[in-house]
């Protein structure tokens, strides 16, 4: 009998996919059919306390906010951001959950339908791989593959978009003890609200265990674009109250074409206490450095596909 892998994806009732590390849940996968869109929650740290959150805390026309989440505002001009607008994101089928001693991925296909025609505007095609950083904490690489149906498609000039994270209350500047840094030395939304930076970073106090055996430690979230990208160094979409998106089409319209299809990739780190330039640089270059990811035929029997570098 073969021995288990150290990392593992657990398909689940009611349309989710979680990720485990040593038995531990890290990561889950939610696409059911009850949310305008897929997304990821909760995203764990190294104590194992979510560093993301549904909703706003204080804003209820911001339950479009969904922890880790794909999405755009001006697709052709309709819009896949917000909860009140018929567009939405459906996944079609899994193609891999890959597990193994080192690292876990998934890889699905979504389809983004205009919420009219029974025909999607485009296909995205997402992998994400999770492994764990020596500090403890974790990391989540994400690239989606975005292919219009049509010869070609225009994603608008927004802030919203593509790959957004939604903060824990207590990360947050204004509602927590948290703190917004980015890879330029800036500090707070004004400073850096608009600005390019190379990666963001949230950070603040969370809160461990309940009655006696409660704590509080410090734990936060780097986010890293990656050279590759098309915005490459994003300007940055970020609030006080806890949201950091990079901002693909901030200053210009993005036209993608069927046979050149947009390519995104970014790396997220749970990171323990401060965040660390030394870790954080060393990251980035590594990051920077790593091939991307593809699908491919396997040569083992009953599975279909595994996702390579």
């Amino acid at each position: 009998m073969s021995e288990p892998f150290r990392y593992e994806v657990l398909p689940l009732p009611g349309q989710q996919t979680s990720f485990l590390v040593d038995g531990v849940e890290k990561l889950r996968w939610h696409f059911g059919t009850d949310s305008p869109r897929p997304f990821f929650f909760p995203f764990h740290g190294p104590a194992n306390v979510s560093l993301t959150r549904m909703g706003h805390p204080g804003a209820p026309n911001h339950d479009h906010h969904c922890s880790i989440w794909f999405a755009h505002n001006q697709v052709t001009g309709v819009n896949f951001w917000a909860n009140t607008s018929p567009a939405y994101i459906r996944q079609r089928e899994w193609l891999c959950y890959q597990e193994g001693p080192e690292s876990a991925e998934m890889a699905v296909l979504l389809d983004w339908f205009d919420g009219h025609d029974p025909a999607p505007l485009l296909t995205q095609t997402l992998i994400a791989s999770l492994r764990l950083h020596a500090d403890g904490g974790t990391l989540l690489e994400l690239q989606a593959e975005f292919t219009p149906q049509a010869s070609q498609l225009e994603l608008g000039q927004t802030n919203f978009g593509l790959l957004a994270v939604r903060v824990a209350r207590e990360l947050s500047a204004h509602f927590g003890g948290g703190q917004l840094r980015d890879s330029e030395g800036r500090t707070g939304e004004a400073e850096i609200f608009g600005q390019q930076a190379r990666w963001m970073d949230y950070s603040g106090p969370v809160t461990q265990g309940t009655g006696a055996d409660r704590k509080t430690l410090f734990e936060g979230i780097t986010y890293f674009d990656h050279p590759q990208n098309i915005s490459y160094p994003s300007a940055w979409h970020v609030r006080e109250d806890g949201w950091m998106g990079a901002s693909v089409c901030r200053t210009a319209p993005v036209l993608i074409r069927k046979e050149q299809p947009l390519v995104l990739r970014y790396l997220l780190h749970a990171h323990p206490g401060e965040p660390d330039a030394e870790t954080q640089t060393r990251l980035a270059r590594q990051f920077a450095d790593s091939p991307s990811w593809s699908l491919r035929k396997p040569l083992r029997k009953h599975t279909y596909w595994e996702v390579v570098r």
